[in-house]
């Protein structure tokens, strides 16, 4: 679906007003000339990020420099009821920063600064715009370590991990974003200024607003300055990749490893056309794949003593052994690990070089992994779709690619979203949840009644009118 006009979406709120002559010149004396955009080509490249084929068009972009500036300008869309979307790198997989209300678009782009390292208490203060493989970077150039590590993280903003509590494949061992901010700064959408907590790794003062914001997704404050907790940066790691003949064996094989005792610092599944997608996309593999081999595990330990990694990849090779694997490969350089990460983290890319999709964050209590597998594909073929699995299989966190092909225009509306509801259906009745770490953003919104009851839905309906009563900010979004 592709759309231009914010006339064309269905119950659109006549309290939103477009963004008058004399509003565009206030914003414009705020960012100037140069830092207010209206050409339709730079409307369209914010129109859209990596949700599918949706584009929706914004009236103008700001792209401002400063905390005091976004406030200046949140005061006047505040005033005037112009709706405003956040956008970071533009990575979003649920339609979380497209403006399907038009109005303006804030681009954090600007913010592009490490403000402070703080070496003594393991922190660091940055700001939203910063990309966060550049942030990883420079921390461990002074041996400071920030786990979170999205696929997208070579261009993703910070900013945005925070907006969706991302995750990645560190996951499993350290947690996502929400273990590691200790305080933000955020501009509400009435212009006012806060800091949502405190800089100590304790704080049981008053409501948690900090963890309230993040994965909010933009719809309750924009966020201008994050503190991150930091750790020591491992110098030791181990990788290895392990083929299996079944994929509901390699599912399988994950609740084992942590049973035996070892925790991973990343524990990744890919089915067969998934990785055989990306080693078309990358073009090349360090490891030769199998025509018997129907799914890959790819298994990180790190740490600090090599000896006890090699203990940890002992007990692994002896769990595996009983799930009908072959051989592991173990990756003995580092470019060699670093291509092997290269093509689990281009899957993504890959399936979207084939085929318009949607992608389905599923995440089940891990040892459910192989029955979600099972239902994913049983329910694909019923409802006529291919679906393209991986994901972070030691966070029970399962990516379901399901790839348009030559569906038509009805089975892609409505059998697969019948579909995708089924399997949702499944997620929820097994503990688990719809969203691991992508958020609820446009897309999902249709499934909520499937996870929330009406009563937590009006919770979260009035967390949201206390935060934004007229609504402005990121509308149309989550609840």
């Amino acid at each position: 679906m592709t759309t231009d006009s914010i006339s064309t979406i269905p119950g659109k709120s006549n309290a939103f007003h477009p963004i008058s002559a004399s509003s565009l010149a206030e914003i414009r004396s705020i960012v100037s000339e140069s830092y207010l955009l209206t050409d339709e080509t730079v409307l369209r490249e914010h129109g859209h990020d990596e949700t599918e084929d949706l584009v929706y068009l914004p009236e103008a972009v700001a792209i401002p420099a400063s905390t005091e500036e976004i406030s200046a300008i949140m005061k006047i869309c505040y005033r005037e009821r112009i709706p405003v979307t956040v956008r970071g790198g533009g990575s979003g997989l649920a339609g979380g920063a497209l403006p399907i209300r038009g109005g303006l678009i804030i681009s954090m782009k600007r913010f592009d600064q490490i403000l402070f390292i703080d070496e003594r208490n393991f922190q660091v203060t940055t700001q939203p715009g910063v990309v966060t493989e550049t942030l990883q970077n420079t921390l461990k150039e002074k041996g400071l370590f920030y786990p979170p590590d999205p696929s997208s993280r070579g261009w993703s903003f910070i900013g945005g991990n925070i907006s969706t509590n991302a995750g990645g494949p560190k996951a499993v061992k350290y947690g996502v974003v929400k273990d590691h901010v200790l305080n933000l700064q955020v501009v509400l959408p009435n212009g006012d200024i806060i800091w949502t907590g405190a800089n100590t790794l304790k704080n049981s003062t008053g409501y948690n607003l900090t963890q309230l914001l993040v994965g909010s997704e933009g719809t309750l404050g924009i966020v201008t300055q994050i503190v991150l907790r930091l750790q020591p940066y491992p110098t030791q790691n181990l990788l290895m990749l392990v083929p299996f003949r079944s994929a509901e064996s390699a599912c399988a094989a994950v609740a084992a490893i942590f049973q035996a005792g070892v925790t991973p610092s990343g524990l990744e599944f890919m089915e067969r056309n998934a990785i055989d997608w990306a080693v078309r996309y990358v073009g090349e593999t360090p490891v030769p794949i199998n025509e018997d081999d129907a799914a890959h595990l790819l298994i990180e330990v790190d740490g600090f003593h090599l000896d006890s990694l090699y203990a940890d990849c002992e007990t692994i090779t002896n769990v595996l052994a009983q799930y009908d694997c072959g051989e592991a490969f173990f990756a003995d350089d580092d470019a060699t690990k670093t291509a092997l990460w290269k093509l689990r983290r281009n899957v993504a890319h890959a399936v979207k070089k084939n085929s318009i999709y949607k992608e389905e964050d599923t995440v089940v209590p891990r040892a459910e992994l192989p029955f979600l597998l099972k239902k994913v594909k049983d329910t694909g073929a019923r409802y006529g779709f291919e679906s393209v699995c991986y994901g972070h299989a030691g966070d029970g966190n399962l990516h379901v690619n399901i790839l348009r092909g030559d569906l038509s225009e009805e089975a892609w509306n409505v059998g697969v979203t019948q579909g995708v509801r089924e399997i949702f259906q499944f997620v929820k009745s097994v503990g688990g949840t719809i969203s691991g770490e992508h958020g609820i953003g446009l897309v999902q919104k249709q499934y909520l009644d499937i996870v929330f009851s009406e009563v937590e839905m009006e919770l979260m309906r009035a967390i949201k009118g206390v935060f934004d009563p007229r609504g402005i900010l990121n509308p149309g979004k989550v609840v």
